[in-house]
């Protein structure tokens, strides 16, 4: 099978890129924006519109595998790859790309994504996005060629002693409206909720960690409340980008019997706490972070550590879980460049006894949200964000049908009911 054209076109993600540091310093809501000026480089505004490039392949026979080009939320934050603007990368794609790409002959997803991936012009590798969309579209063409579903070529190429596809848990992110978007997540009986974006200290945590204790403790409320059966047990998941480290003094003793606190708000559910703390860099960040779940454990407390900034590539979540630093790490889709280094990440965090959490960002697309869905069902992550957006609705509408899709269309392979 040949790639015939190559179709670039701008497109719009499922949410936002925000100034991360800027919202750090205390830049303020201001209805859905922010008030206050940009501080990270690329930004003209605190918030402004995510922005994609959507990859189509046209293959000789007709059949078309499309990628999404997309970034995080936080670009250019903890690490990660600068601010994507389609109109700044379009005419690059175009010129250096689209030659590469046509007429090439579709062969295994691993060998084609890693050419691609390891790609370097004027001795640089392609920015993540970038790398992300082009091999989105390679798997999708690699399956359209083997007449299988993405899921099934990752597993038969990455996971082949999986003999069958399952679901696997769904985390919905509230964003900012972490009250009514709860009861949602508790109406559509969500397994992991609810993120919370807790990325302010004066106005989400408190100074001293007493907003959030006061809204892990409304969670649990609202869950026993609402929910339509006794069984139903949800994990209750934050994210709160290092805010715990700030408002402790990067104290670990006192970050830890603050976790316990929280422990104690969320019971009967388990509550995992995601970037307790942020050192500014990748050495402090793991160190802090191994020396938490260390403690955490040895005091029997029952809170999962999540890894999130500073553990973006495949390298630094090798490094992360060479070190249990945490219980879980975050598999942060667009920061990975490739997606075949999504499928590498989960197996070495599963090989290594660690968490994966096949995540990503809010200000990403169907597409790419239906690739990663595929990818962490065929390598067995622990969990699966729900993107793209903040509504809740549509991200977990996208995540949940697609399982299911790929449960019934895989099990029929094997003559096996899902």
């Amino acid at each position: 099978m040949i790639i015939k054209d190559v179709l670039f076109t701008k497109s719009y993600t499922g949410f936002y890129f925000d100034d991360q540091r800027a919202i750090k310093k205390d830049a303020a809501n201001n209805g859905f924006m922010y008030a206050g000026d940009p501080i990270t480089p690329g930004f003209i505004k605190v918030r402004q519109p995510g922005e994609a490039i959507s990859i189509q392949l046209v293959l000789e026979n007709g059949a078309i595998a499309t990628g999404d080009c997309a970034s995080v939320q936080y670009s250019g934050a903890g690490g990660r790859d600068p601010l994507f603007l389609a109109d700044d990368y379009i005419p690059w794609l175009e010129q250096h790309i689209k030659p590469c790409l046509l007429d090439d002959t579709i062969t295994t997803f691993k060998s084609m994504a890693e050419r691609y991936d390891m790609m370097k012009f004027d001795g640089k590798r392609m920015h993540t996005a970038i790398r992300y969309g082009l091999t989105q579209a390679l798997l999708h063409a690699v399956a359209l060629a083997q007449n299988l579903t993405m899921a099934e070529v990752i597993r038969n190429e990455y996971n082949p002693s999986l003999t069958t596809i399952k679901s696997i848990p769904i985390f919905a992110q509230t964003g900012d409206d972490r009250y009514t978007n709860v009861d949602k997540m508790i109406l559509k009986e969500v397994d992991t909720l609810p993120h919370a974006l807790i990325n302010n200290v004066k106005d989400k945590l408190g100074q001293h960690g007493e907003i959030l204790l006061g809204y892990v403790k409304w969670i649990r409320e609202r869950i026993m409340r609402h929910r339509a059966r006794a069984d139903y047990l949800p994990v209750i998941h934050i994210d709160v980008y290092g805010t715990i480290g700030l408002a402790f003094d990067n104290d670990l003793e006192r970050i830890v019997d603050y976790l316990k606190t929280l422990e104690d708000a969320a019971k009967p559910f388990k509550i995992r706490i995601e970037g307790p703390i942020d050192a500014g860099e990748r050495e402090g960040t793991m160190m802090a972070l191994r020396n938490i779940r260390k403690m955490v454990d040895e005091r029997g407390i029952d809170v999962g550590i999540v890894a999130d900034e500073w553990c973006n590539n495949l390298a630094d979540i090798k490094y992360f879980a060479d070190h249990q630093a945490g219980h879980m790490l975050q598999i942060k889709t667009p920061d990975l460049g490739g997606v075949h280094h999504i499928a590498e990440a989960i197996l070495y965090c599963r090989e290594k006894g660690i968490g994966a959490y096949c995540g990503g960002t809010c200000n990403e697309t169907n597409i790419s949200a239906q690739v990663t869905t595929q990818i962490a069902m065929a390598c067995e992550a622990d969990v699966c964000l729900a993107k793209p957006g903040m509504d809740v609705d549509g991200g977990f509408m996208i995540v949940k049908n697609e399982m299911m899709r790929i449960i019934a269309l895989a099990s029929t392979r094997k003559g096996v009911k899902p």
